[in-house]
């Protein structure tokens, strides 16, 4: 006697149809599983014959051979573990062969007859749904498999409910629809204090649904501006939430039966492999990239991502899917996603011993002066802050218009200003002081003092100290001593520096 009970293999988000065949034929002993099975097809002949044993029968003493067709499609996972058993237990007699023709079957069996939950059940109600079938399932993922519509839903706890529901003796009632998943947007860009401009750029980025990269440094509120997106992006219609909601669903990411309605937000570690942004392995499961569809992929540190890994990433931003090829399928998953970035700015990379060579190096208005001036600076830190040339201004006590003579070049501040430089860039804009009259003027700037005050509070001549810093004069003993204690004084600058980074980044 020969039993079919349907179900699918899942390629992607599409269900295909798949007969499990089984028959018993007179002959040595023997259980074979043929089709093209997995390992985990092949183990589910060890899995079938337990849960069979725990309703206390046993298998004929026949050859068992069950067939998975057709048979040139690849089949992967454990979900075959209870159609199979039905089969076999159709085939033996026990429940109506025809009976089990009307329904899509899917879950995992345990040794005890317990039927463990399986990805990829609202797949597999909405595949049946469309071939007017009803459904098998387990009974944790009955409320998933309850979204598909109308479609009869059987949601079993173990084989032997499943037996008397279909011999009529007990009825399993059916599950009723999962909830819906709450709206959490996540973090509020309210919670972002200052960095105005950097909002306004989230905020034109998701009404048009750009791609987005976040220049600054650490702590600047990268991350979370990234993480507000989804909460300022519109809510997910009831067909684009199916649509994510299968997704999880072929992930296994689905708890509960409850329908998706936030938009994903993913962020991967920047040592994710390509498999793992857009999809692969042995058994092809969909990537952060799908996982993210219809919502934000955020890739933190984006320098210290893999080139071949970004590189993945080009063909499903175009076109909006991705495409796992193997040698036995080719897999589709959709990746509709708003790419948000976030590094940090390389612009002190410069200030480091022997190295040269920076990425805002290649901007024009660097190349002027190698990005080795102070208006260099200036123009880096601002930017790196995301200031306006009056916030900077503000910052560093002088008019709007002086602060961008600095910035052009046209004249460097004055002493005074010194110590306010150094507290904004956070580090000093000359090399390491190495010989005496280059630590007798970086100690001056450091102060803010001009030569004339720093000669005077010293009971120096004023000629004297510039003939010290220019080199062409060297101080004598008792001199020494005396400008060794200025030299060893605490810096002004340096003391400073943190209060004003603190305002910078508090505005």
């Amino acid at each position: 006697m020969t039993a079919t009970v349907p179900t699918v293999a899942y390629l992607g988000l599409e269900a295909r149809s798949v007969e499990v065949q089984a028959s018993l034929i007179a002959g040595l002993p023997a259980f074979n599983v043929v089709g093209l099975g997995d390992k985990a097809v092949n183990e589910s002949r060890e899995r079938v014959r337990g849960a069979i044993a725990s309703l206390g029968l046993a298998l004929p003493p026949k050859r068992i051979t069950v067939n998975l067709s057709p048979a040139d499609l690849p089949k992967e996972g454990s979900h075959y573990d209870l159609p199979i058993a039905l089969a076999v237990l159709g085939a033996m007699g026990i429940v109506d062969a025809e009976t089990l023709a009307g329904y899509v079957v899917v879950g995992e069996l345990g040794l005890n007859g317990r039927i463990a939950a399986s990805p990829g059940v609202l797949l597999a109600a909405i595949h049946a749904s469309g071939a007017g079938q009803g459904l098998v399932c387990p009974e944790p993922q009955g409320p998933e498999a309850a979204w598909a519509g109308e479609v009869e839903v059987i949601a079993a706890p173990d084989l032997l409910s499943l037996l008397n529901h279909f011999k009529g003796s007990v009825l399993l009632p059916p599950p009723a629809a999962g909830e819906v998943e709450p709206c959490d947007h996540g973090p509020d860009l309210a919670q972002v204090k200052g960095q105005e401009t950097a909002k306004r750029a989230v905020e034109i980025s998701a009404a048009g649904g750009h791609n987005l990269l976040m220049v600054g440094p650490p702590g600047s509120g990268k991350s979370l501006m990234a993480a507000c997106i989804p909460g300022i992006l519109p809510d997910l219609t009831a067909s684009e939430a199916l649509e994510v909601s299968m997704v999880a669903s072929v992930a296994g990411e689905l708890t509960g039966g409850r329908l998706i309605r936030t938009r994903p937000f993913r962020s991967p570690h920047h040592s994710a492999s390509m498999a793992a942004l857009t999809g692969g392995g042995l058994r092809v499961k969909p990537g952060e990239v799908s996982l993210a569809h219809l919502g934000v992929l955020f890739l933190d540190e984006l320098p210290e991502f893999q080139r071949p890994v970004l590189d993945s990433l080009r063909q499903p931003l175009e076109t909006g899917n991705v495409s796992v090829a193997r040698a036995n399928a080719h897999v589709t998953f959709p990746a509709r996603v708003q790419l948000v970035a976030a590094m940090n700015p390389c612009g002190r990379v410069a200030l480091l011993p022997y190295v040269e060579v920076s990425l805002r190096s290649f901007r024009k208005e660097f190349q002027k002066d190698g990005g080795k001036s102070i208006a260099s600076y200036l123009r880096l830190r601002r930017l790196d802050l995301g200031l306006f040339q009056k916030d900077a201004a503000k910052l560093l006590c002088v008019c709007e218009e002086g602060y961008a003579k600095w910035e052009k070049g046209v004249c460097e501040p004055s002493v005074r200003y010194y110590p306010l430089v150094i507290a904004f860039l956070g580090y000093e804009p000359w090399p390491v002081p190495q010989t005496l009259p280059q630590k007798l003027m970086a100690q001056r700037r450091r102060y803010g003092l001009s030569i004339k005050r720093a000669a005077a509070s010293h009971g120096f001549d004023e000629g004297t100290w510039m003939s010290w810093e220019r080199g062409t004069r060297r101080p004598t003993k008792p001199s020494m001593r005396r400008l060794g204690a200025f030299l060893d004084m605490k810096s002004a600058g340096r003391n400073i520096g943190p209060p004003i980074t603190a305002s910078i980044r508090s505005q």
